[in-house]
């Protein structure tokens, strides 16, 4: 409706600074000409919004503007009720927990009306993660510097002073935003290759720009290296090689069995331990040193279990 999707541009102007017409046309799914259109009504109805040229220009709304009226509907409440169950299922925050009792308690929940259901359980990893979590959310709480060992994916193994400033979880597993001291740069920490971990106590000296941008700067920076890798896998084996692998299909055989292409991270191990896990229902086709990898990795193996 289009009464949802003006509302749904004001917020999304007022939590947003210069949003280009293209942004907002896909965002909303509507032509440029529509949101040209919307951005008129808004204005007529007395929403402040200026718009301004060049490579940079767009629309934003004035900084003073402030929106007094309840907008929000049930469905939206028991959206938000929803994410934070879903959040607190996975990470053991007292903070979220009383946020979450507030809602409960300041709205009219009824939780026969609930139909989405999410638990990040497999979040927490196990082991010292939840511990970690805790302690570098206070360090980052209070502008702590932290200490820790660090064992990067190739096996090498370093001390690190470090300023935390976010924590993210991706990819399956939680990741450390923060600025090395040892190497005067951000770099990621994936938190269950830590160990020793310390808050110093010491108030980092450091100001940081715009930590949301910095994180996906980040990650758009990754010069990690990825290998292209063809599969041939028999048809049983469908559904876990594309849930696992997420791979494209190229070739499809007669008797369903099927050819994917994918790619795999050089220093990871999970990849390598799902195509041993697989036996002979996966054959790598290319290239030859995956193929080389699993050759000397199998025959360890065989060697580890000889009588």
């Amino acid at each position: 409706m289009k009464i949802d999707r003006l509302i749904g541009i004001t917020m999304y102007l007022m939590n947003r600074n210069v949003v280009s017409a293209k942004e907002l046309a896909e965002r909303f799914e509507v032509s440029i000409r529509t949101i040209v259109r919307d951005v008129e009504t808004l204005s007529i109805a007395g929403i402040p919004v200026t718009s301004s040229t060049g490579a940079s220009g767009g629309y934003e709304i004035l900084d003073t503007f402030r929106l007094d009226k309840q907008i929000t509907t049930m469905e939206d409440y028991l959206f938000i009720i929803t994410a934070l169950k879903g959040m607190c299922s996975a990470y053991d925050s007292q903070k979220i927990n009383t946020t979450l009792e507030k809602l409960l308690a300041a709205g009219h929940y009824n939780d026969k009306e609930q139909r989405i259901f999410i638990d990040f359980g497999v979040v927490s990893e196990g082991g010292n993660i939840p511990v970690f979590v805790r302690e570098i959310e206070e360090a980052i709480h209070n502008k702590n510097i932290v200490e820790f060992d660090y064992t990067n994916g190739s096996g090498q193994k370093s001390h690190r002073t470090v300023e935390p400033l976010a924590l993210n979880y991706r990819w399956y597993a939680w990741y450390l935003l923060a600025y090395c001291t040892c190497r005067n740069d951000y770099r990621f920490f994936k938190l269950n290759r830590l160990t020793n971990l310390r808050l110093t106590g010491r108030t980092m000296d450091s100001r940081h720009g715009n930590v949301p941008e910095l994180l996906e700067k980040q990650w758009g920076s990754d010069t990690q290296r990825y290998i292209p890798v063809k599969l041939r896998c028999k048809a049983e084996e469908r559904i876990p090689i594309m849930e696992y692998m997420k791979g494209e299909i190229i070739e499809e055989h007669e008797n369903g069995d099927f050819v994917i292409a994918t790619h795999v991270k050089e220093n990871e191990r999970l990849w390598l331990s799902l195509l041993l896990g697989f036996g002979d229902s996966v054959e790598v086709l290319e290239p030859r040193e995956i193929i080389d990898m699993l050759k000397e990795k199998s025959s360890q193996i065989q060697n580890l279990y000889k009588d």
